[in-house]
């Protein structure tokens, strides 16, 4: 490569590393991590095709898991235009308890989109009225689905949503909670749910979230992921302050993400990895342990739907800004335990 090359693609990479722009892939908020089955599903089901979507469904057996990953992503699929497609399926499958959970998860997801993403403070009380209205009318799909299918937790998933929105009782989440882990113990994508109704800007405090955190991680099995929760309720207990990038360094944080890191060794396959590996790797990055924090962003590399990005108005670029400056410390890490040019290698005459 001649020299005019090389410093063309310098000065056309440079910034781009620097800044922040890496990787040159899209960056979609729809999913996780990559998952090229249920992405395709999606779309299809975007353009009015169900069956794919109902394949996944019923390929999802009783991984109660998989199956709550399925139904949520499955229900954005066509945005406000979701009846259409669901109404197809309901048409040739009626009584179908799986279409009748997307339909129940799709109804929760309207509701959340007409409240919209603003604080209370900021959002009209109109869009709440709009919302509390949906929410009423998602109870009734959320029952059919239940009653559908008896062994699925999933629907109870989606209850806590509606339990947050329309403010349940500490009582009456209690015993949402108890019928729930008596069907799925260690379902991670129900505790997570319930992490945010014990948080302090839902219906709980700090304590709360962080003692429910660590209760379910203390006796939850290798590869369940649960081990990770008390990370995510300590991210979301110090989502406002502004010194928290402080705390991610201090000891008990590094032991909090050292029991993730554990614990997603053995939880290959699972369906919420990614969105571990997102906050892990934010973490990683904020420790300064720059060469494992890039292997998990490498992993979920093109999907940017999890915690830290979710909550931040530019998604896209505040994943690529850290994933750069982690990639851009181990380059730096290299350089620096190079040694220099005309060292003797060790061993060598003259060393």
């Amino acid at each position: 490569m001649t020299f005019d090359r090389v410093f063309l693609l310098l000065l056309v990479a440079g910034p781009l590393l620097w800044f922040g722009l890496f990787p040159l892939r899209p960056q979609s908020k729809v999913l996780s991590g990559p998952d090229p089955a249920l992405w395709r599903a999606i779309l299809l089901a975007g353009l009015g095709f169900w069956r794919p979507g109902a394949r996944l469904m019923e390929e999802a057996g009783q991984d109660w898991d998989r199956r709550a990953l399925y139904s949520q992503r499955l229900a954005g699929a066509g945005g406000w235009w979701w009846p259409l497609w669901v109404r197809a399926w309901e048409r040739a499958r009626p009584g179908d308890p799986d279409v009748a959970l997307v339909r129940a998860a799709a109804q929760v997801d309207h509701a959340w989109r007409l409240r919209g993403a603003y604080a209370a403070s900021m959002t009209p009380d109109v869009r709440f009225r709009w919302f509390h209205a949906a929410l009423f009318r998602a109870r009734e799909d959320v029952a059919k689905a239940a009653l559908l299918n008896p062994e699925d937790p999933t629907p109870l998933v989606l209850e806590i949503r509606i339990a947050l929105g329309l403010g349940y009782p500490r009582d009456v989440m209690t015993e949402l909670w108890g019928e729930l882990v008596a069907r799925a113990p260690h379902h991670f994508d129900a505790h997570y749910s319930a992490l945010q109704y014990w948080s302090r800007k839902w219906r709980g405090t700090d304590k709360l979230a962080r003692e429910f955190a660590r209760t379910a991680a203390a006796d939850a099995p290798a590869g369940s992921l649960l081990a990770a929760l008390p990370l995510f309720a300590w991210y979301e207990t110090t989502l406002h302050d502004d010194y928290a990038y402080l705390h991610c360094a201090s000891p008990q944080v590094r032991s909090m993400v050292d029991a993730a890191v554990e614990d997603m060794e053995h939880a290959e396959g699972h369906p919420a990895l990614s969105r571990v590996q997102h906050l892990v790797a934010h973490c990683l990055h904020e420790q300064g342990r720059h060469r494992e924090a890039l292997r998990h962003f490498r992993a979920v590399d093109g999907w940017v739907d999890g915690v830290p990005w979710r909550y931040r108005p530019m998604a896209r670029f505040s994943y690529r800004g850290a994933r750069t400056a982690a990639a851009r410390a181990v380059v730096a890490e290299r350089l620096r335990r190079r040694p220099p040019v005309g060292t003797p290698a060790p061993g060598s005459p003259g060393s």
